[in-house]
């Protein structure tokens, strides 16, 4: 039963992310007046087809890794486009309308994201407290002298180098997940900050952690763990509820995608500089297992779930490599910093780097996976 909820799981997952993400091409490109002649979920033989008035191809394939959205292009050597079907045509739109269409699937992606975390905060979801446990020996927050026991109640990023809080008011810590992926940005922006905290019997107090003592990104350790604010368990029933209007859980979304997608930005840079651990790369097996267990919890586990994996995949899809949209937008720079475009023939040996980079990443996470759910 479990393998059968993790492969549904897994397959909505896909279905959802790819098909959102082809949507926001498919969106913009009709938008602009551009012919969509397929719109693919999956790869490979198909088995379903359905063809719509406006001439579009609609198409579940056989395997269900990806997916595409085939427009009207005079670059495709396979297409011939009448005369009077130039003006439908992607290669004969502004550049401006080429990079929106390009550029709008990864955007969908990140606005699926504030949409389905909106949807928890509306709906109310149980936060566990920003209560701290001991910090580990040695940590930056036991020298600093933070107790077990002790709430984070606020926040303030430190401007520069200063080694006091600019003011006195400080942004409220709703859960410790949101005091997490807020030190997660401190972490890996280099950049101090102060806390607020209050005690078992109520009395206040401010710590402040300075860019120079805090811990370094690094293959081999946790920062997190270095810089010793962890969480303390509590049980269910002490936990906070979060419960907000449409609009705040908007807000409060956007901010959070936002915050998310700063940090998975700064950490998959680090796997370039070193600063960060490839092992971090997960696969289609972890993407299926993280699914699986997720919505074995519950739906709100399962959409937070859906959230930050359709973070990556928009942040992935704007990685500067060829085959990917970062690579055709990077394109798309050129042509307005040069007044030209890139010849055809220089694009497909592009793309032939561009897919000898991708495999080579994706049979990375794949080694990872194994290592990870094979290794005994």
């Amino acid at each position: 039963m479990q393998t059968l909820i993790t492969l549904a799981a897994f397959l909505v997952t896909l279905g959802v992310l790819v098909s959102f993400h082809e949507f926001g091409h498919f969106l913009a490109a009709r938008l602009c007046g551009v012919r969509v002649l397929r719109f693919a979920v999956g790869f490979g033989k198909p088995i379903f087809t359905y063809v719509a008035n406006n001439k579009t191809e609609w198409v579940i394939a056989s395997i269900p890794l990806g997916g595409y959205v085939k427009l009207l292009d005079g670059r495709d050597s396979q297409q011939t486009i009448a005369t009077t079907d130039e003006l439908e045509a992607f290669d004969h739109k502004p550049l401006w309308q080429r990079s929106l269409i390009v550029a709008a699937g990864p955007f969908a992606n990140f606005f699926l994201a504030v949409v389905l975390f909106a949807v928890i905060y509306v709906s109310g979801a149980p936060q566990l407290p920003a209560i701290l446990k001991a910090p580990p020996e040695n940590s930056v927050a036991a020298k600093l002298g933070v107790e077990g026991g002790d709430r984070v109640i606020g926040w303030q990023m430190l401007a520069n180098s200063n080694s006091v809080p600019l003011s006195d008011e400080f942004e409220s810590v709703l859960s410790w997940n949101a005091l997490r992926w807020t030190l997660l940005d401190a972490l890996t922006g280099e950049t101090g900050f102060s806390l607020e905290m209050e005690t078992p019997s109520g009395g206040r107090y401010i710590k402040t952690f300075l860019a120079k003592d805090l811990p370094q990104l690094s293959p081999q350790t946790d920062p997190m763990l270095a810089l010793g604010i962890l969480p303390q368990s509590v049980p269910l029933t002490d936990w906070d509820q979060l419960k907000l209007g449409p609009l705040d859980a908007m807000g409060f979304a956007a901010e959070r995608v936002w915050l998310i997608t700063k940090v998975s930005t700064r950490l998959m840079a680090g796997i370039f500089t070193g600063n960060t651990s490839v092992k971090q790369l997960g696969g289609p097996l972890s993407i299926a297992d993280m699914a699986g267990k997720s919505a074995q919890v519950g739906w709100q586990p399962f959409f937070a779930f859906l959230a930050l994996i359709s973070i990556s995949i928009g942040l992935l899809n704007l990685l500067p490599f060829p085959m990917l949209d970062g690579g055709q937008l990077l394109y798309d720079a050129w042509e307005l910093v040069a007044g030209k475009r890139i010849s055809i023939s220089v694009q497909e040996q592009f793309q032939k780097v561009g897919f000898l980079l991708l495999i080579s990443l994706s049979l990375l996470a794949l080694f990872n996976d194994l290592q990870r759910y094979l290794s005994p």
